[in-house]
């Protein structure tokens, strides 16, 4: 009895100590010293969460910037429900893959045509590949810079304008080296609408 009390006691004081105290030391912490990622990363517009910074979306109009292709697979596990949060998961087809192969040929004709692009400008790799997750919420600078021109065409915004409107929201690499300038989808987009409510047509436009 002795041996199981003592045994009942050391349960409880690890419970206590694993179970509540160290979640709320680690929770005020976080509170006080990273309360935006500790809220998750959360974008805000008039003052309700619209989407967060960590988690791409699928974006899909002719006059948005859109994402890198997403894996993600649907509910059922079958199939793909591009940038499902609920379903973070990668293709797991080799490069040398037959589907893999044809899939990404397929991205690459519809990204030139989307977008414009001539046959001897090459198409970068993040706008045809979808990441590890499925949800990343970046693209490189090139891939965001490539598609000024359908919008400036759909929106009737100069091309200038949204270059800059890129460059003012590219995040350069993390401590100066680690990876590429690259801009966040989401955040793009949103300043996209902004500037597309703001901005002065030019005459006849």
């Amino acid at each position: 009895m002795k041996l199981l009390s003592v045994s009942a006691k050391f349960a409880l004081f690890l419970v206590l100590l694993c179970g509540i105290g160290y979640p709320v030391l680690m929770t005020g912490v976080a509170q006080v010293l990273f309360p935006i990622p500790a809220n998750g990363s959360l974008i805000v517009k008039n003052g309700v969460p619209v989407a967060s910074s960590l988690i791409g979306q699928n974006f899909t109009r002719k006059d948005e910037f859109h994402p890198r292709p997403s894996a993600t697979p649907g509910p059922d596990g079958n199939g793909s429900v591009p940038y499902d949060a609920a379903f973070s998961s990668p293709s797991n087809l080799g490069p040398t893959t037959k589907s893999y192969l044809s899939g990404v040929k397929q991205a690459v004709d519809q990204y030139r045509s989307e977008n414009h692009l001539s046959s001897g400008e090459t198409v970068p790799d993040d706008a045809v590949t979808a990441s590890g997750s499925g949800l990343d919420p970046d693209i490189g600078l090139d891939n965001a810079m490539y598609q000024v021109r359908r919008i400036a065409a759909e929106r009737k915004i100069p091309k200038e304008t949204l270059k800059r409107l890129v460059r003012e929201t590219a995040t350069p690499p993390q401590f100066g080296f680690l990876g590429p300038w690259r801009v966040n989808v989401v955040k793009l987009n949103l300043a996209l609408d902004l500037l597309s409510a703001t901005a002065i047509r030019p005459h006849g436009g």
